[in-house]
């Protein structure tokens, strides 16, 4: 038998509540994917979960065709147990990642494995641009069988909230529609499964939460670097959204000692903020595999712009780790991994700086496990939560 772990700090408890049965169900999903191939009765130790309780409730994930038998374990007393696993096949999702940039869509299975990509690399792509793209790759994911669409439980879609009203170069004035459009009812037409819509630095960070880096860290700070630079919080297992959905959008802090100074954070770390600063040497660069192979002098611009980088983020992310006292703090985002960990270095070797200090131990910067499709995936992951996931808010919704 697994060693015990209390279920509370690993999120995987069962509850006596209203909806104690869904919310057991999702429980002993996450167990399965977490721990398996597994048992019933370590399920029922990490669960806190009656045997009975257990043994209905595989039962019935076993016929839904969600989890898997994978042989039995032997060497004990009595009869060898049988091992759970979950059912890669078990259900899929659509995950689609809009930005001023680029638009990326993944097709992922129970497990979260990317069993199809597919990206095109587009500056203020319009609505109808975007529909037709989406709908043109679930043509293909179609004639091509390369999902079960019967197991379609739905699209997330991740997009900043700002997209249509931040006015960056060469925007075009009609990319204001965004702001304006239904993006759900956009979509809505396209397949036979609920449309889940979720600001893009939240998908991420909830996708690392349920399938990355958040499996073994429950208390996080995430970042995203993309064409912005955006984030999310999660604490003891849970997204948290703050008032207003908002919570660790850093990207709009003014720079500088002027708190109505119109330069922001963004504006000199995003993804579009290394484009500008490598033009001005002119070295063109457009898209993130610009990044990839970078000449001598290149380089020597990019370090320049990641010691600068690790500068300005050196205050609101010791800020944030004061408030939160997290485990860890991810970045992520379309960044080549190369650049990630260059920056993650350079801030670490900063916070070391403070250990002679009064303050809380500094977390860990570290490069997000989803990296360069975290926002797809973590959209993609959405529809997961809705219907699978132990989340706080499926336990406290009304029947």
């Amino acid at each position: 038998m697994a060693a015990r772990t209390p279920a509370s700090e690993e999120g995987l408890s069962g509850t006596n509540l209203e909806r104690a049965g869904d919310h057991n169900q999702r429980v002993t999903l996450q167990a399965i994917r977490a721990r398996g191939p597994i048992t019933r009765a370590d399920l029922a130790d990490i669960t806190n979960l009656t045997a009975p309780a257990i043994a209905n409730i595989t039962r019935r994930l076993l016929n839904e065709g969600l989890v898997l038998k994978a042989g039995r374990l032997t060497g004990g007393r009595g009869q060898p147990a049988t091992q759970l696993i979950v059912n890669p096949d078990g259900a899929f999702s659509i995950g689609l990642n809009i930005d001023r940039d680029h638009i990326t869509i993944v097709a992922l299975d129970f497990v979260g494995q990317v069993r199809f990509r597919t990206s095109r690399e587009v500056h203020f792509a319009m609505p109808d641009e975007v529909r037709a793209f989406v709908a043109e790759t679930l043509d293909i994911l179609r004639r091509k069988r390369l999902i079960d669409f019967d197991r379609l439980i739905g699209m997330g879609i991740g997009m900043p909230d700002d997209l249509g009203r931040v006015r960056l170069p060469h925007r075009p004035e009609a990319y204001e529609v965004w702001s304006e459009i239904d993006v759900q009812a956009l979509f809505a037409g396209l397949i036979d499964a609920p449309v889940v819509l979720e600001n893009d630095a939240a998908a991420a960070a909830i996708g690392e939460m349920q399938f990355g880096h958040g499996m073994q860290s429950r208390s996080f700070i995430y970042t995203l670097i993309s064409a912005g630079l955006g984030g999310g919080l999660v604490i003891n297992g849970h997204y948290f959204r703050g008032a207003d959905g908002r919570s660790g959008e850093i990207g709009f802090l003014p720079i500088g000692s002027d708190a109505q100074s119109e330069t922001t954070l963004q504006d000199v770390v995003s993804l579009y903020a290394l484009y500008e600063r490598l033009a001005r040497h002119g070295i063109r660069a457009c898209v993130p595999a610009d990044l990839e192979s970078l000449s001598p002098q290149a380089q020597a611009v990019v370090d320049s712009w990641l010691d600068e980088a690790a500068q300005h983020l050196y205050m609101p992310f010791l800020t944030l780790n004061c408030a939160l006292n997290p485990e860890a703090h991810f970045i992520g985002g379309r960044m080549p991994a190369a650049i990630i960990d260059g920056l993650c270095a350079r801030l670490n070797s900063l916070y070391a700086r403070l250990s002679d200090r009064r303050l809380p131990p500094v977390a860990p910067v570290r490069r997000a496990a989803l990296a360069i499709d975290a926002c797809a995936c973590g959209a993609g992951i959405l529809p997961f939560n809705e219907r699978f996931l132990p989340i706080r808010e499926a336990l406290m919704k009304s029947a």
